[in-house]
């Protein structure tokens, strides 16, 4: 269960990152590239942390190829892209829920205490973001005041609160996934970030 998360999570943050990278009319190569890093980042640097070497994206090829699938997918359709401007924020914003869970959910497995899962879950959904946004020569969504790294932490709380209080670990990784990326498209829609 946890590895078709894990999956799908890869898919949505690279196609993110492959819209991104088109938007800044890059190339074919660039875009790839950019939805790879995007799409594997964060959970590169969790593995690295914890000690789980070689990271996933050097064991199984499956990160490639779905990075190989979002690249066409957005470079062949631009024209449909272009009537739907904030599907990058709702992709990354998926992305970011799925992710949460996940890095809570791998670092647990590997022997941290709650909170600590929940910072490796909160490094696995952003950091790929943080790449991404430096490699397009951006200030990194998690460095303004942006509701991101906010909405990954308060996801990963409830994850563990859920799964505390007995639910059912699809069930719980469903439920605070879904809440993490309502609260980043809803900070997005209403403009809502951190006060200065």
């Amino acid at each position: 269960m946890i590895y078709y998360w894990d999956i799908i999570g890869t898919f949505f943050f690279c196609l993110s990152g492959a819209l991104a990278g088109r938007q800044k009319d890059m190339d074919w190569w660039g875009v790839f590239v950019i939805a790879l890093v995007t799409g594997t980042g964060g959970g590169t640097l969790r593995s690295i942390m914890i000690g789980d070497l070689p990271p996933p994206v050097f064991r199984d090829p499956h990160y490639v190829i779905i990075a190989a699938i979002a690249t066409p997918c957005a470079m062949l359709i631009p024209s449909w892209w272009e009537k739907f401007r904030r599907e990058v924020s709702v992709m990354d914003a998926i992305g970011l829920g799925v992710f949460v869970c996940l890095g809570t959910h791998i670092a647990m497995d590997h022997g941290l205490a709650w909170w600590a899962a929940i910072g490796m879950g909160v490094v696995t959904a952003t950091f790929g973001g943080v790449t991404r946004d430096i490699l397009r020569a951006e200030i990194p969504l998690v460095f303004r005041r942006e509701i991101y790294a906010t909405a990954a932490l308060a996801g990963g709380l409830l994850l563990v609160g859920l799964e505390w209080l007995g639910m059912e670990k699809h069930l719980s990784i469903l439920i605070a996934a879904a809440c993490t990326a309502g609260i980043r498209l809803l900070a997005i829609r209403y403009a809502i970030n951190h006060s200065k």
